[in-house]
This record gives C-alpha cells, sequence and structure tokens, in this order.
C-alpha cells in the first residue's frame, strides 16, 4: 500500500485501510474502488490522505501508531466535554475520562511497533476539532517519551496536551472557520483561548497546574513575541514548548479552512527551520529523531525520475506509474 494526497488519488484506485470518522463510523471499507463520487465526497468531509492499494508496493505494512479503539474513545471524550460546554457547564471537565483516554494513547504508544515511520496515521482524519487535539496528544506524548518523562508526567502533560484548545469553545464559529484572513480584530479574538483554557483547567482540582499551563503557553515563542504574555526561552514551561511543536505540525499537515494541508515533509521542514526562533531546539532535536520526514507509504519523485515510496524509513523505487 502506499499513503497519497486525495488530490491525487485516481479513479478506480482501490482503497487499502478502512476510513472511520470522529465518532467511529465507517465511511468507506478497504477494498472499496474508488469512484469520482467517492473521491469528492471524502474530500468534502475533511479527508486529506488516502492509502491505497498497490501491486508495486505491497510488501508496505503499515501499523497505527495508536488503536482505533483508543482514538475513537478519546474523541469521545472531546466530543463528551465539548458538549458540555455548549450545553452551559463551562466549568466541569471529566478528569476521569480525559486520564482514561490519555493513558490508553501512552499504553499504546509504548506498545507501539516503529512509531516514526508510522506517524502516518496522524493524518487524513476530519471533524478538525477532535482529530488535532488527539493528534496533538500523541506528537506531544512520543516528544514526552524522547524527554525520558516518567508515566506520571505522561499523564500529566497529555490532559493538558488533549484539553489544549479548550477554549476556542468559547470563540465564535464564524471566527475559527473563516476561510479568509482575520481582521486585527478577530485575530485579538481567537487570541484570548489559551488564557480562556487555562482558567477551564485550572479552575478542575483533578489537573495540575502544569496541565493548565499547556492551553495557556502552547502559543509562545521560544525567542518572544507569543501569546498571550509574549514570554520567552525556559520562561515557557517546558509542557508549552512541547506542545507548541506539536500544535503547529498537526495544523500545517491538516486542512483548514482558509489553505490545503502541506505535505509531511514541508511540515518537518518548517519545525526544522524554527529551532531557536519559534521553538526551543532541544525540542526540536528530539522531534526530528522521533518524527520521519516522509512517514510510511508517503510517495515521493526522486531526483532521477524515478517515483517512490517509504517503506521502513527506507525508499523503495518504481518507474512504473503515477504516484
Amino acid at each position: 500500500m502506499r499513503l497519497v494526497n486525495i488530490k491525487y488519488v485516481e479513479e478506480g484506485s482501490v482503497l487499502a485501510r478502512t476510513i472511520r470518522n470522529a465518532t467511529g463510523n465507517t465511511l468507506l471499507v478497504e477494498g472499496a474502488v474508488l469512484s469520482r463520487g467517492y473521491i469528492a465526497k471524502l474530500e468534502s468531509l475533511g479527508i486529506d490522505m488516502l492509502f491505497i492499494k498497490d501491486e508495486r508496493f505491497k510488501d508496505i505494512e503499515f501499523n497505527p501508531v495508536i488503536s482505533d479503539k483508543t482514538r475513537e474513545s478519546a474523541y469521545k471524550t472531546i466530543r463528551g466535554v465539548i458538549n458540555s460546554f455548549e450545553a452551559g457547564d463551562s466549568v466541569s471537565l471529566d478528569a476521569e475520562s480525559i486520564k482514561s483516554a490519555v493513558s490508553n494513547i501512552i499504553n499504546d504508544l509504548l506498545y507501539s511497533y516503529d512509531v516514526v515511520n508510522n506517524l502516518a496515521d496522524i493524518m487524513g482524519y476530519d471533524e478538525y476539532t477532535f482529530q488535532h487535539s488527539v493528534n496533538t496528544t500523541v506528537l506531544a506524548l512520543i516528544l514526552g517519551l524522547g524527554k525520558g518523562y516518567t508515566h506520571a508526567k505522561l499523564l500529566e502533560l497529555g490532559m493538558g496536551v488533549l484539553m489544549h484548545d479548550i477554549g476556542k469553545v468559547n470563540l465564535p464559529k464564524e471566527i475559527l472557520n473563516k476561510p479568509g484572513n482575520l481582521s486585527t480584530e478577530e485575530f485579538a479574538e481567537v487570541k484570548k483561548h489559551p488564557s480562556l483554557g487555562f482558567d477551564v483547567i485550572r479552575k478542575n482540582q483533578d489537573f495540575s497546574i502544569n496541565s493548565a499551563h499547556v492551553a495557556l503557553q502552547h502559543h509562545e515563542r521560544w525567542t518572544g513575541g507569543g501569546y498571550p504574555r509574549g514570554l520567552k526561552g525556559k520562561e515557557i514551561h517546558e509542557f508549552g514548548r512541547i506542545t507548541a511543536v506539536a500544535d503547529v505540525y498537526d495544523a500545517l499537515i491538516s486542512k483548514r479552512p482558509y489553505r490545503q494541508a502541506q505535505e509531511p515533509y514541508q511540515a518537518y521542514e518548517y519545525i526544522h527551520s524554527q529551532a531557536g526562533h519559534h521553538f526551543d531546539p532541544d525540542i526540536v532535536r528530539i522531534f526530528t529523531k522521533r518524527v520521519a520526514v516522509y512517514p510510511l507509504g508517503t510517495g515521493v519523485r526522486l531526483s532521477n525520475g524515478w517515483r517512490a515510496a517509504m517503506s521502513s524509513g527506507k525508499i523503495k523505487t518504481s518507474r512504473i506509474g503515477p504516484l
């Protein structure tokens, strides 16, 4: 199999991995032949990447870094929190469900085979609010593992990251989903969400203050100029510095109302280029060791004109057909 941006999927391609939505419902099963109608519908749902069958790369095996059950449980948890907020309960967080969801992610990561190359699992899901929170948590925990965190510290980090954007629930949806550039006034509203999220989390005694600082500080920058407090360097809590990297990487590889998703290598290069500027260089160093430039199954065109796909960290080449 290989991973293909939906823009380049050809009619008649065969789906190599079942696609599910954020509630666990099946959208399209493995083995389905992709018609133009299917491709258009999936694209309208926000599906960016598809695994398709390809005899040239049939030896490429994909092992999700977290199970479908774990992912769906995390989605359900976030949806429950957001539904509670929208119903008017702006204080209470279901800490036990959040802790359980994060524990499941940690356990999956600890026992996952080849996490570095299998991170293609975080691409191609719809419903940005839910998938971004889960994906950012997965990435942040991978970086936390790289830092040698204990299970307790990973749990503390993960609970904060899973809720890092909870402050956005209080922002107008027309601003969050605006397809064009934000006005100065609209961006000022968006910049309130870290403080709003911090206030929500710190009022819940089952969350540590360190978890709350994830929400507050994930938009601060290593050299300053971030928000809401303009902190710099190690004034920023390490959890915030980790989450900043994870948050930006996942945002870049996800489709947004105002732009298309970037290719993983483009997002990787951006993170690398911002070491010592936007991001803590030590966290970026761990990121470059723990995240592959080209996740498993992604297609590339080599300088000699050959087409290739990544297989267990190695390039498998072919001259036949498009990637």
